[in-house]
């Protein structure tokens, strides 16, 4: 393995499209929503480490989250698991990460990843980062991974690389645009035009290729972390990050520097099984579905009459349910949720209401 190649992975989120299973207290990268007996955040971690050196993964978390993360992942040192004091969005919790691990490796090289997604197809994936990571080390781009569309998908963003025409997978493009979620009519020309990618969220290049993109384009930010290059890996580290990290503004990476930087590039990756698990709905395409089309989770229960639910309880609860046709049924010790699956944009809402009308201790 290289020992320049480093991982960071993003697990600071609240999940709370996936409430009432991800709470507060235990978010969905903490879950194993899948059933495969390792949360979401542990698969990540197993993925990347069969091409990145153990010790050079870092886990950017919140900060209330911090023992849960040393308890899934027991091989990392406390300095790998970096802990956010508040919630800024991806460029302050990149930053963090990059500054500290550039003050230790000049010559970093870094795959940035969210910590909640599927891939099921590992090997093709990890082939495609092990080739954007050799990318990266020798040229100065800032590399995006594009996964080619296989459906007029609207839950996702876009990435238009700057070709004309069907583009070969496996190539290196420069960026032409990135649109956010599309409706169904421009998600089909999308798809059609053979030059639009999914946005997968997974970044890679080289340290210094970052920083320089960051205090152009995020100054502010950039020089808060670079204040604190005296003090990562040792005592007074925390203090210090914690009082430049509050201070920052919330701001995406993409917005904040991929969508303005003049090198950004994109790696038109062949289908690798990639899914960002965000909601119940992309969840389902991914589970075992009975002759009905139901998707029993991790449950037991008897449908009648019944099609094209998702049913997730608890170990040992029983359910019994009759006449019901694409809806959300979630239950917890605590909580049910039953919401029609075409409208679980609104379960961020419902998260909202049962927070300000029943407490905090719900959600």
């Amino acid at each position: 393995m290289n020992k320049n190649n480093y991982c960071i992975i993003m697990a600071g989120g609240i999940g709370s499209r996936f409430w009432p299973l991800s709470t507060t207290s235990k978010p969905k990268q903490f879950l194993d929503i899948l059933g495969t007996g390792r949360s979401f955040l542990q698969l990540t971690f197993d993925r990347f480490k069969q091409i990145i050196p153990t010790k050079n993964i870092y886990i950017v978390t919140n900060e209330s989250y911090a023992k849960l993360t040393q308890v899934q992942l027991p091989e990392l040192k406390s300095d790998q698991i970096l802990t956010e004091p508040a919630m800024r969005n991806t460029a302050p919790c990149i930053a963090y990460a990059t500054y500290k691990i550039l003050s230790k490796n000049p010559e970093a090289n870094f795959v940035v990843a969210p910590s909640d997604h599927l891939i099921t197809k590992e090997e093709t994936f990890l082939n495609v980062i092990s080739r954007g990571l050799e990318y990266t080390t020798y040229n100065e781009a800032l590399l995006t991974i594009g996964i080619k569309p296989s459906r007029p998908e609207t839950g996702y963003g876009y990435i238009q690389a700057d070709n004309k025409g069907e583009i070969e997978t496996g190539s290196i493009q420069k960026v032409k645009t990135f649109t956010e979620k599309p409706n169904l009519d421009l998600a089909k020309v999308f798809l059609e035009s053979g030059e639009f990618f999914w946005n997968s969220g997974i970044f890679m290049w080289k340290g210094s290729t970052i920083a320089t993109a960051m205090e152009s384009h995020l100054p502010e930010t950039a020089e808060k972390f670079i204040s604190c290059n005296n003090v990562y890996y040792t005592d007074d580290e925390k203090e210090k990050v914690d009082e430049a990290y509050i201070s920052c503004k919330s701001i995406s990476i993409d917005y904040g520097i991929m969508e303005k930087a003049n090198n950004v590039s994109v790696l038109c990756s062949e289908p690798v099984g990639w899914s960002d698990l965000g909601t119940w709905g992309s969840l389902y395409e991914h589970l075992d579905l009975d002759e009905k089309k139901n998707a029993l989770s991790t449950s037991e229960a008897l449908l009648y009459d019944s099609k094209d639910n998702i049913i997730n309880l608890p170990q040992g609860k029983i359910a019994v349910i009759q006449g019901l046709e694409g809806y959300i049924v979630a239950q917890t010790d605590k909580t049910l949720l039953i919401c029609k699956k075409e409208e679980e944009q609104r379960i961020k809402q419902f998260v909202t209401d049962v927070k300000i009308e029943k407490g905090e201790e719900y959600v």
